[in-house]
């Protein structure tokens, strides 16, 4: 990511520096996640739909730890990886909007609830800024070449009330939660940064 693009990290040190953690990144374009893999202080894995594992891309993104997810149906084998990641002490990303749109958190899926309050894991928000402003000449798909890209890293927060609950009620007001703090800390990134 160094090479190609001038990403400017900041915030980095927000990532607690052990135990289990949930990346929450929004996502306006395609390198967003290969921005915060390249970026992170920590190694990420992430939930990748499987229409992305063909070809050679396919066993190199097993190699780097990356999980496959079936996005058309409750993919078990793909939620039992993810809590094995938190399980060990690993860091999870994860695009809380399921597919990539706007970057603005509008629309969370209830995925993110259901890792944050079944683990217990923390999650920090993460803004990718500058990936879908302009498109390079070169490659029409990619931003320019060595243009900057922010990643604003937020304050660790938990999901859930406390109780301990998992009802569908629970997770639901863990969205709520969820949503407010990733579009404040949104909002926070862009003055920052001036995006």
């Amino acid at each position: 990511m160094y090479g190609l693009w001038k990403p400017r990290v900041l915030g980095a040190w927000r990532v607690p520096a052990a135990g289990p953690v949930i990346l929450a990144v929004n996502h306006s374009h395609n390198i967003d996640g290969p921005m915060l893999m390249g970026t992170a202080p920590r190694p990420v894995h992430f939930l990748i739909k499987k229409e992305a594992f063909t070809g050679p891309l396919g066993p190199f993104l097993e190699g780097i730890g990356q999980l496959k997810v079936d996005r058309e149906s409750a993919d078990r084998a793909a939620i039992t990886e993810a809590l094995g990641v938190l399980e060990h002490g690993g860091v999870l990303g994860i695009f809380p909007e399921g597919t990539r749109g706007e970057g603005d958190f509008a629309s969370l899926r209830a995925g993110l609830a259901y890792f944050a309050v079944r683990s217990g894991a923390p999650i920090v928000p993460v803004a990718v800024l500058g990936s879908a402003e302009r498109r390079s000449r070169l490659v029409r798909g990619l931003p320019p070449l060595r243009s900057r890209v922010d990643v604003v890293f937020g304050d660790a927060f938990e999901a859930g009330d406390g109780s301990g609950r998992r009802t569908r009620k629970a997770l639901d007001e863990a969205t709520v939660r969820i949503q407010q703090r990733l579009g404040a800390h949104l909002a926070d990134a862009k003055r920052l940064t001036g995006r």
